[in-house]
């Protein structure tokens, strides 16, 4: 299908801002639960969800600028904060656990995260998705209900599955219902280039006739944050380390608000893998690097962190140990790709930082043929 670029993401007539109400809870738990049942919102609420659309505005207060702010980065350097409704309830920052952002929109309730997220135990730590709603929700049968369960997610929502659009929108959803309760970071797949390459971009021609839906999320995605930090001990994020980052300030120093670069920290942390080879090396991938066991235990020990949790690579038992225990990679899409034949896992962390490993294996789906375990392919 062809598709003018010019007008992706132009709001229709019919869906000016004198059309749109703020998001309610029983509007956002209508929205949650026909998204359990794999039906896709309508374009209209899409855009809703994400982005607010009209109205005044103000400047918030946004945790984002003041960390960049105590970085001692220049205001010219900084880009403006989105502007927020006037009639505002509590933001993201300040609701109580467990509350709504009842009125935000997903870029709201994101722009005022940070960098490096502050995140509470307990809470069951997730690696890729890809789409594969149904093992989504078999990850939600085994890791417990949101916001029974505080989750965070390491990236990779789309791409490769078949069914990116309700898994992303899923999330989306319950961040905005539950901000204090899920964590969602980007991944390397949450990208404007990558998702035209891997699937997203076409799912949404396919499902909504346009590109529209694809550009509200990939603008969505510059705001989520990089990295998270569990009870500042246990670093969470999709790639890996940099040799550009040092401390956790150098990465919320950085401009996350933009398409992940092809080069430099911020692709790096989206990108980079462990090695088995000391110091620093060439990715394979093309993007970011590997890095040894002598790069993670000293980020480790100058930052006071205890363990490295990211995601990004297959591996088949669905989480794996490497560098001496100074990092662990978890997987959460089992059967990649509906042909990889691996486990999934997802990893319980205790209020006592003490952590439990839950595998599971596809949801079963009629019609799916069965996948033996086999050494799989390389996948970005």
């Amino acid at each position: 299908m062809d598709t003018n670029m010019e007008d992706v993401g132009r709001v229709p007539a019919e869906l000016t801002s004198s059309n749109f109400e703020p998001t309610t809870i029983p509007t956002l738990d209508g929205w949650i639960e026909s998204l359990m049942n794999c039906k896709q919102l309508a374009e209209s609420d899409v855009q809703r969800l994400c982005e607010k659309v009209g109205g005044p505005t103000i400047i918030p207060p946004a945790v984002y600028h003041r960390d960049r702010a105590r970085a001692g980065l220049a205001s010219r350097n900084s880009k403006p904060p989105l502007p927020l409704s006037l009639s505002l309830p509590p933001s993201a920052a300040t609701v109580g656990k467990g509350r709504s952002a009842e009125g935000l929109s997903a870029r709201e309730v994101l722009q005022d995260e940070s960098n490096v997220q502050p995140v509470k135990c307990p809470v069951t730590v997730c690696g890729d998705i890809h789409g594969q709603f149904h093992d989504l929700m078999e990850l939600f049968k085994i890791g417990g209900s949101n916001p029974d369960t505080n989750y965070l997610f390491m990236g990779d929502y789309v791409d490769r599955g078949y069914y990116s659009v309700e898994t992303v929108t899923l999330l989306v959803a319950l961040k905005i219902r539950y901000p204090n309760r899920i964590t969602i970071l980007r991944g390397n797949h949450e990208s404007r280039q990558i998702t035209q390459v891997y699937g997203f971009y076409d799912e949404c021609l396919r499902k909504y006739g346009n590109a529209n839906v694809w550009k509200y999320f990939t603008d969505l995605f510059d705001y989520l944050p990089l990295t998270a930090l569990i009870d500042n001990q246990i670093f969470c994020l999709h790639g890996g380390l940099s040799p550009s980052i040092d401390t956790l300030d150098n990465i919320r120093a950085l401009d996350r608000i933009q398409e992940v670069p092809h080069e430099g920290p911020m692709c790096d942390l989206l990108w980079s893998d462990p090695d088995d080879r000391c110091g620093w090396g060439i990715s394979p991938r093309g993007a970011g690097y590997t890095f040894g066991q002598d790069i993670s235990e000293a980020f480790n020990h100058n930052n006071g962190l205890t363990l490295i949790a990211r995601a990004h690579q297959l591996v088949m038992e669905g989480y794996n140990w490497s560098q001496d225990r100074n990092v662990v990679t978890i997987f959460s899409a089992p059967n990649y790709c509906y042909r990889c034949g691996n486990q999934a896992a997802i990893m319980e962390i205790d209020e006592h930082l003490k952590y439990t490993f839950l595998q599971f294996d596809p949801c079963p789906r009629a019609g799916e043929p069965m996948v033996s375990r086999r050494t799989p392919d390389y996948f970005l």
